[in-house]
């Protein structure tokens, strides 16, 4: 019975030193799966991570140059209502300059348009109602410099202000809204540079 008992013994040892080189084998193999593992998680932390900070960043410079377009856009909105007021102010202004301030304007234009030529000279019910008794003869007088003629015509025009100088079939509209007009973008560099430096 003692060589049986020796027998179990020893496969009792046998399987003990097997269970523990099974079980030493499983940890260190777990050991280096839970390694790898770990690595490759914080490989893929560090990964996502620079990728969310590059898109966070991205995002950053977008909304900043998003909202950097819309300030210009707002301020030069601002700058063009700026500069349409002052326009129209100055629209009003000429409007309502005295008689003899007014018709010196139209003179100056009047100057700076006519031609040699047989012109006719249409202006507005208000302005044919309130022209100087001398108008006629410096207009004239205004045409016969630069070798023409002006008559003034007793229809009216369909203007605000100004005049309308015709030659022939030509025609030419020196409201000041059309001139304005016409200058536009003339007229709004000047009033920016004036407004804004």
């Amino acid at each position: 019975m003692a060589g049986l008992e020796n027998i179990l013994n020893i496969i009792a040892s046998q399987q003990k030193e097997t269970e523990k080189t099974i079980i030493s084998a499983a940890e260190k193999k777990a050991a280096v799966i839970i390694k790898d593992g770990s690595e490759k998680a914080e490989k893929a932390y560090d990964e996502q991570l620079k990728k969310m900070t590059f898109k966070l960043a991205q995002e950053h410079e977008n909304s900043k140059a998003s909202v950097d377009a819309d300030m210009k856009r707002r301020i030069l909105a601002c700058k063009v209502k700026c500069i349409n007021d002052v326009i129209e102010k100055t629209l009003q202004k000429l409007d309502s300059l005295s008689e003899t301030e007014y018709f010196a304007v139209i003179e100056k234009l009047l100057s700076q348009k006519v031609q040699k030529d047989k012109g006719v000279l249409y202006f507005s019910k208000r302005d044919l109602g309130r022209m100087p008794v001398d108008f006629a003869k410096k207009a004239d007088s205004i045409a016969e410099k630069a070798g023409g003629t002006i008559r003034i015509s007793d229809k009216c025009a369909d203007i605000e202000n100004g005049f309308i100088l015709e030659y022939g079939l030509i025609s030419e509209n020196c409201s000041f809204r059309d001139i304005i007009e016409a200058e536009r973008d003339a007229v709004r560099d000047t009033a920016a540079r004036a407004l804004f430096g």
